[in-house]
């Protein structure tokens, strides 16, 4: 009941994790079924572990091979019908919920993270190529991917930001977002079907910042570790709150537009001294999207604590937090710019692995 109690509390429970096998098997309904799982997001990483384990993508494989099918090409053909078998489980959900939730997210290549027009572009084919209302494009919160979100939103299309780290490009992301929508409105698009997530990043914030804290060593620092990435979350939620209470969204919320909901990412706890459950226990808020690997859905629905909102009310607290870190010498900007270059790097790293295996496979 764990599981379903979170959801009652008006959070939605997306998973991080999707392969064929997951589909095939039946797995991913029955966590749509029994575990109130309402959505799923995959990413380069989640594609490379899904694909170099092999099982399910053997027939598709061959049939491409046989056509002759570029390895670019045969990356997409794979990964685009995972989406669209996973949208079509969720499409009841999607149905019930008016498109809030029962959403898919699929990333652009990492390749294209400083890449403003590519990312578009390739925004659009990978929309077009799903052809599924329940999908979401994923888009990395990059300076030049600020600009990809407004022009890909402008287009009607659902959004998943992605690799958020600080409160300052959070901002800018809830801003990409919010021009994005005054442009769709102007192009006569009805924004009550736009959706879009803003994900922001738990569990590397603690690392990183736990890293520097036991580098200073004081016993101030010490009692500080695990403290960072919740603080940032519930700062980023108090953002969230103004940014969409604003008079300027006020016209667009009258127009059928819908808030970008904070989603919390990468909330598998990577200190094993920390409870598994950390990160969704702390940061539960109505309104918000927990996107859980399965490690951490099962750790939660066996022994998760019902906290109810952990998060509204809490901004000043995790200002303190942050300020405590700084007093103690943290550089907070060169955290966030550390984390999101090793987010970009590992997605890289990811999107490599990926290409490679397909393209060993083709022949």
């Amino acid at each position: 009941m764990n599981l379903q109690t979170l959801s009652k509390n008006g959070i939605s429970i997306w998973l991080d994790d999707l392969s064929r096998t997951r589909i095939e098997s039946g797995s991913l309904a029955q966590s749509v079924a029994e575990d109130s799982v309402v959505g799923v997001t995959t990413n380069p990483t989640i594609f490379a572990a899904a694909l170099a384990e092999g099982s399910g993508y053997a027939d598709q494989l061959s049939e491409l091979k046989a056509s002759g099918t570029s390895t670019e090409d045969a990356v997409d053909a794979l990964t685009v019908r995972d989406v669209a078998l996973a949208c079509d489980i969720l499409k009841p959900v999607y149905d019930a919920t008016d498109g809030r939730d029962g959403r898919v997210s699929i990333e652009v290549p990492p390749t294209l993270a400083h890449d403003a027009e590519g990312t578009v572009k390739c925004a659009l084919k990978l929309h077009r190529m799903i052809d599924r209302p329940g999908v979401m494009i994923k888009i990395p919160a990059t300076p030049e991917g600020l600009r990809a979100i407004t022009a890909v939103t402008a287009e009607g299309i659902s959004v998943n930001v992605t690799l958020i780290f600080s409160l300052d490009r959070y901002r800018r992301v809830v801003e990409a977002y919010i021009n994005g929508l005054e442009r769709a409105r102007e192009a006569g698009h009805d924004l009550g079907t736009i959706h879009s997530v803003a994900s922001i990043f738990v569990s590397r914030v603690d690392t990183e910042v736990d890293k520097r804290l036991e580098n200073i060593g004081t016993d101030a620092a010490l009692a500080l570790r695990g403290k960072a990435g919740i603080a940032n979350c519930r700062a980023a939620y108090r953002i969230a709150e103004e940014q969409f209470s604003s008079e300027r969204f006020a016209v667009l919320e009258a127009a059928g537009a819908n808030r970008q909901r904070p989603l919390w990412a990468s909330t598998g706890t990577k200190n094993p001294e920390y409870r598994d459950t950390l990160y969704v226990e702390e940061l539960t808020a109505p309104g918000t999207v927990n996107t859980m690997p399965e490690k951490t859905l099962r750790a939660y629905a066996e022994h998760g604590h019902d906290k109810g909102d952990a998060v509204t009310g809490t901004a000043a607290e995790a200002n303190s937090v942050l300020d405590a870190l700084a007093s103690e010498g943290i550089d907070y900007a060169d955290v966030m710019r550390v984390l999101e270059d090793e987010g970009l790097q590992k997605f890289d790293d990811s999107w490599a692995e990926l290409v490679q295996t397909v393209e060993a496979g083709l022949r």
